[in-house]
């Protein structure tokens, strides 16, 4: 079973990770769906999307829950009977759940080439990325975007743009911790972050202030 890890990143939030090692037929073999995520599933035309909503409910599974433990509210954000918070996210060998009792987004993504290419087009590249070598440059970056995934998540409000309302605050790998903020209709907010690496994916956590 590959369970991956539990990690601590706030005292009443846990991080669970899964690595995607099975098949489709695997992950699906006794997973009972409700009908929503049946339809869900079905809509989804890629494999690695698949995989990453079935290791998702594997997951949740392997914590105590069953797929009718998680409703959705009308803007798509997960929510679990219990009361607590959670966020999901997927990319493809790993499946990430975050449970807290703080309101929280969380994202998944492993570091490729591609976040250097569209880097300006989200960040700015000279604030975080001048001095750093490459392989510095691909980590950061990757931790940038996902912020912003993270942040949009807790947020989900229409009209809400990476590169113009959600920025970050200096931060060093080292920190394990950084700083968003995000100005809409001219309100600005905060968020903590928490991040990590395993193998060659980063993990964000932002939590609402």
């Amino acid at each position: 079973m590959p369970f991956y890890e539990t990690i601590t990143i706030r005292p009443q939030t846990q991080l669970h990770l899964w690595k995607i090692e099975e098949s489709l037929e695997q992950l699906a073999n006794g997973m009972q769906l409700q009908e929503r995520s049946r339809l869900k599933l079905d809509k989804l035309k890629s494999i690695n999307h698949q995989k990453g909503f079935l290791a998702v409910r594997q997951l949740l599974k392997h914590l105590g829950f069953t797929d009718a433990d998680v409703h959705y509210d009308p803007n798509g954000k997960p929510l679990l009977s219990n009361g607590q918070h959670i966020s999901i996210s997927h990319s493809f060998t790993f499946a990430a759940v975050a449970i807290s009792n703080e309101n929280l987004g969380l994202d998944a993504e492993a570091m490729r080439p591609k976040v250097l290419q569209i880097a300006p087009r989200f960040m700015d590249i000279k604030t975080h990325l001048a001095g750093l070598t490459l392989s510095e440059q691909l980590q950061k970056a990757t931790i940038i975007w996902s912020i912003k995934e993270a942040v949009f998540k807790i947020k989900n409000e229409k009209g809400i743009s990476y590169p113009n309302h959600i920025s970050e605050l200096p931060f060093s790998f080292a920190d394990g911790v950084a700083t968003a903020r995000l100005y809409f209709n001219q309100c600005t907010e905060f968020f903590p972050v928490h991040f990590i690496q395993r193998e060659d994916y980063i993990f964000v956590c932002a939590f609402e202030s």
